[in-house]
């Protein structure tokens, strides 16, 4: 089976010299929760899908309307494009979605792909950290006052994300934020988004209606993948 990624793009995209955030669901559904929240404060449009014949074949209902489960959101007048998932990206598309993600950073000529990743603690610090694949990328943290990380283990998506733009020198952001493990919370989900709007200037989060959007996100996503065990059970044998 093909596990390739393909993009479909249904509306006109310019983003020239602007952001890219990874907001599909790799290690844990706090990066997606994030970006949701961050999509609904500001104003984004749908302007493409995404889609594999890994994926599951199924169409997300969501305000009345169908939808594929993973897609693509922009907005032109900041630069900034997010893409965004209802499912959890099963481990063996990891390497595929990196590639299509750097692949159309380039080609839409994009100057910052910002990703995420959990890092367990079992206490209530709730602090950001970031790691980067070139040293432009870097001083972009320093810049925005993001701690960076010294040593550690990045799996997933963000990871591969790293060590593709450190080799092919291409500005990659993983910002790490604290979680318990349990479950995706609104504590970590605000202090993520947060330090996501530092990065990409024009966005932001309200922080008001943050919580009522991220256990909006959490049960559709978590709704999603319920209803599509079965089937990825019989498509990945």
């Amino acid at each position: 089976m093909n596990s390739k990624i393909t993009v479909r793009e249904l509306k006109p995209i310019n983003i020239e010299g602007g952001y890219l955030i990874d907001g599909l669901p790799s290690v844990g559904l706090t990066s997606a929760i994030a970006t949701q929240s961050m999509i609904h404060t500001t104003q984004f449009d749908m302007v493409g899908v995404l889609d594999s014949e890994r994926f599951p074949p199924v169409s997300i209902i969501h305000d009345e309307s169908p939808n594929f489960p993973a897609r693509i959101f922009v907005n032109n007048d900041l630069k900034v494009a997010v893409f965004s998932s209802f499912l959890m990206i099963e481990q063996s598309l990891h390497r595929d979605a990196a590639k299509m993600m750097l692949d159309w950073a380039k080609n839409h000529k994009c100057s910052l792909l910002v990703s995420s990743s959990p890092v367990k603690s079992e206490n209530d610090n709730y602090s950001v950290m970031g790691i980067a694949s070139t040293a432009e990328a870097k001083k972009k943290l320093k810049d925005a006052g993001i701690p960076i990380m010294g040593q550690g283990t990045i799996p997933g998506i963000p990871g591969l994300l790293l060590n593709e733009g450190s080799i092919s020198h291409i500005n990659v952001i993983v910002l790490l934020f604290s979680t318990s493990g349990k479950r995706p919370d609104f504590k970590s989900s605000a202090q993520l988004c947060m330090a996501m709007s530092k990065l990409v200037p024009g966005t932001a989060c309200d922080i008001t209606s943050l919580q009522q959007e991220a256990e909006k996100a959490e049960h559709e996503i978590k709704e999603a993948d319920k209803e599509t065990k079965l089937l990825k059970d019989t498509m990945y044998g």
